[in-house]
């Protein structure tokens, strides 16, 4: 039975991400210079990992090394490719820079790089140029650019038709969250409050890049403030969390999550002892944020459902099992998913 599953999963791996040999495109980069990219074996980097992410989407045995290590508990959910590339780095978190010996070593064919203005990241761009490698920015901020970035990485790689399929998710799934919003009753938003570190009091403004999930899924976001910086995590008080007293509770950290419910103080929120506390999805990356990624749009899924079930009945199982195979190229059983879901 193992080897029968084991055998329809390489078919479905096959039959996502399997792309004929075929001539990429000539490209002029981020520089201004002409080269043309190899028409097979081509090996790719990004120093970003929502643009990483992006690309394995796109064709996972076209990246050339990874950001960070992959979790052991992930690793099912992830192509053979990617578990024997070389860990490289890149340009995200605080003060984050790619091992530029390990990239010179594994010597990929193209780097994609974001177009984040940051004097950090124009000293790598800088440094990244003398490789003599074409260097393409991506646009990634927020969901409503992967539409255009899967299409245009697609017809760079050669890999249109995958793109299209994947375009094409992304921009319906947008579609459904901003008429399902539009609906929501005025005044009705479900106040929402983004609990993240060990002991719940970091935290993102309204304003937050790091909380597009919850404005995208018609959250209110209780911490109303203009962000400081890009890295986000506002300390917060005690104090101030049983002012706010938020309906739903959103929790990034595990540890957290499982003394909420034990902790005095919490305990006096309303959302804990309605026992609306939602632990995060994470696998085989968080589908809310840190790292950004793609997974984001089942997470929205999640979201929209959890804030307004009546408004958005959707079958969860369904959805990131749908999810999962088109984005991922993996199977996921019920039981798995549920587990994945923190049912």
């Amino acid at each position: 039975m193992r080897r029968i599953l084991s055998l329809a999963a390489i078919g479905l791996l096959v039959a996502v991400y399997l792309t004929p040999c075929v001539e990429a495109a000539e490209i002029t980069d981020m520089f201004g210079r002409h080269f043309h990219l190899p028409e097979c074996s081509l090996k790719v980097y990004s120093a970003s990992p929502p643009d990483t992410f992006l690309l394995y989407a796109i064709d996972p045995t076209l990246l050339a090394g990874l950001n960070f290590p992959i979790k052991e508990q992930d690793t099912r959910f992830m192509h053979p490719h990617t578990l024997k590339l070389p860990l490289i780095g890149g340009t995200f978190g605080e003060a984050s820079t790619p091992n530029l010996e390990m990239l010179l070593r594994v010597n990929p064919d193209l780097v994609v790089v974001s177009n984040n203005e940051t004097s950090l990241s124009l000293t790598v761009n800088e440094t990244l140029k003398k490789m003599n490698k074409p260097l393409i920015e991506m646009t990634l901020v927020g969901l409503a650019d992967y539409p255009a970035a899967f299409l245009r990485m697609g017809k760079l790689l050669a890999r249109q038709p995958r793109a299209i399929k994947l375009s094409d998710y992304t921009r319906k799934t947008l579609i459904e969250a901003a008429r399902t919003v539009a609906a929501l009753p005025p005044g009705k938003k479900v106040t929402v409050y983004y609990a993240e570190g060990v002991d719940g009091l970091r935290t993102e403004c309204d304003t937050s890049r790091h909380n597009e999930l919850i404005n995208l899924a018609g959250g209110d976001n209780v911490h109303h403030c203009q962000a400081r910086n890009l890295f986000g995590m506002e300390k917060v008080s005690m104090e101030q969390v049983l002012l706010y007293d938020p309906e739903v509770l959103l929790v990034m950290d595990r540890g957290f999550y499982r003394r909420v419910f034990h902790n005095p103080k919490w305990k006096r929120i309303r959302a804990v002892r309605e026992r609306k506390v939602y632990l995060i999805p994470d696998q085989p990356s968080n589908w809310f944020d840190r790292p950004p990624t793609f997974m984001r749009l089942i997470g929205l899924k999640w979201l929209m459902n959890l804030l307004y079930p009546k408004e958005y009945p959707v079958d969860m199982i369904k959805e990131t099992r749908d999810f999962y195979r088109l984005f991922l190229g993996v199977d996921v059983s019920a039981v798995e998913i549920r587990k994945i879901l923190h049912r």
